[in-house]
């Protein structure tokens, strides 16, 4: 969905052929958007930059004895967030200028491109950890001297999920172009040359894609997760402590990836359904969605910048990881039998380590 200024036009409920479709035309006032969504876009980049930035130099910097699998999705997770953030400056600068776009036509479908791509990178990526996290708990655990799977063993599905999420990005480096828009504008938006059904195709394939299956391959394997869990893990041991920061981990990162991507996706089905006229909506809601659509992509664009937040509250040993590496006073290894949230790993444990987050 694209903005162009303070009014907007948009025809619904009409076939083609058929030019007896119902108008419905309003005035949106932008003022207050114009300013706030570049001081957003200005602050995810500073926070997302910084905290991504820290959870690649700590899974870098680590131990690599003691490094699995997990690791190395973590790491690809905040570089895929880190390959956004850092196209937020131009965003801002567009919203800025009123949606009008001075950077050329190179860099509108580059920065759409790596838009598109971190949120399929992202949610394959947390999916690739559910499925990991499943194979590590969920199913009976090894005899005891087995070898917890290394980085490399991630190595072949990691390859696989940036390639198709690099091939569903690639309409945005397709179809964006920066074209003329009103008020001598430069807009840099999806160009389908009006073709409103193959638009609504689009965005619904997208959310299918990059929302809807990965949130639901998340659910089912927590769901197992959290009763295999249960089952193995025997209580009043070190084990019960590291079942709840694990538990508490994973249901805030499927909570913050779901809360920050529905209304984004919810708001954009809603409009192209309706624009291509198989979803009749009154002129007033329609309204209402266009004016919120871009603070629920800002929303969308703040989960770049809250996972490492939440390894930061919730995981002690990435906290006191973090301490080493930036030298703070009072810092101290962790102990090598103390278990780890974000790699997985559990010293003692009558269950095989491996993924942590989501």
């Amino acid at each position: 969905m694209e903005y162009a200024g303070e009014e907007a036009d948009y025809y619904y409920g009409e076939e083609e052929g058929n030019e007896t479709g119902q108008a419905c035309e309003w005035q949106a006032d932008w003022e207050a958007s114009f300013s706030l969504l570049p001081v957003l876009y200005t602050l995810v980049f500073v926070l997302g930059l910084s905290g991504n930035g820290l959870v690649l130099l700590t899974v870098w910097r680590g131990p690599r004895a003691k490094r699995r699998s997990a690791d190395a999705y973590i790491g690809n997770l905040a570089l895929a967030d880190l390959a956004f953030v850092v196209t937020l400056p131009l965003w801002a600068a567009y919203t800025a200028l009123r949606f009008h776009w001075p950077f050329g036509a190179a860099l509108c479908k580059l920065s759409s491109y790596l838009v598109l791509l971190n949120m399929f990178a992202s949610a394959f990526c947390l999916g690739g950890l559910s499925a990991e996290r499943y194979r590590a708990v969920a199913r009976a655990a090894p005899p005891p001297r087995a070898a917890p799977r290394r980085p490399a063993a991630a190595l072949g599905p990691l390859a696989a999920l940036w390639a198709a999420a690099a091939a569903a990005a690639l309409p945005a480096l397709l179809l964006r172009e920066a074209r003329r828009g009103p008020r001598n504008r430069t807009l840099c938006d999806l160009e389908l040359g009006g073709a409103a059904r193959a638009a609504a195709a689009l965005s619904l394939g997208t959310t299918a894609l990059g929302f809807a299956a990965p949130l639901l391959l998340m659910a089912v394997c927590y769901c197992c997760v959290g009763a295999a869990v249960r089952r193995h893990l025997r209580p009043r041991r070190a084990e019960a402590a590291a079942r709840r920061r694990l538990l508490r981990l994973i249901a805030a990162l499927v909570a913050v990836f779901a809360g920050c991507w529905l209304p984004f996706h919810l708001l954009k089905s809603l409009f192209v359904l309706a624009a291509a006229g198989l979803l009749e909506l009154p002129c007033a809601l329609l309204g209402l969605i266009s004016r919120l659509h871009p603070y629920a992509t800002c929303l969308a664009y703040l989960n770049s910048c809250l996972n490492p937040l939440l390894y930061a509250f919730i995981d002690g040993r990435f906290r006191a990881q973090c301490r080493l590496l930036l030298g703070l006073r009072g810092a101290r290894r962790p102990p090598a039998a103390a278990s780890s949230t974000l790699s997985g790993q559990t010293q003692r444990s009558e269950v095989p380590s491996g993924g942590t987050k989501v």
